[in-house]
């Protein structure tokens, strides 16, 4: 795995941050779901959309600096094959040209 970029770490920051906001608030803004197992569920589908989020974002830059790298990269000119030329020779009888190709 490629080191973590300081955006990619400021975000996982954040995103923490923000899950730990979350759990942290008083009870009282908790009493929308009065079921115990509701809000477990709630907090694990909200992990769960963070989480994606991270994902996703984490594959967009690593496509980034893939793309980056691409363009980085010269194409090499191709090789230069020399082509052997037929060594024909003309020879003169008379009023005739022969040509012996080998």
């Amino acid at each position: 795995m490629s080191a973590l970029r300081p955006s990619t770490i400021f975000t996982v920051a954040m995103l923490a941050t923000a899950v730990l906001a979350g759990v942290c608030l008083p009870a009282s803004a908790q009493a929308l779901n009065s079921a115990t197992g509701n809000n477990a569920l709630i907090r694990q589908n909200d992990l769960q959309i963070l989480q994606n989020r991270i994902q996703r974002q984490q594959y967009q830059q690593q496509q980034q600096q893939n793309r980056a790298q691409d363009r980085q990269i010269v194409q090499q000119p191709p090789p230069v094959v020399q082509q052997l030329k037929p060594s024909c020779q003309t020879q003169i009888i008379g009023t005739t040209a022969v040509s012996n190709c080998r």
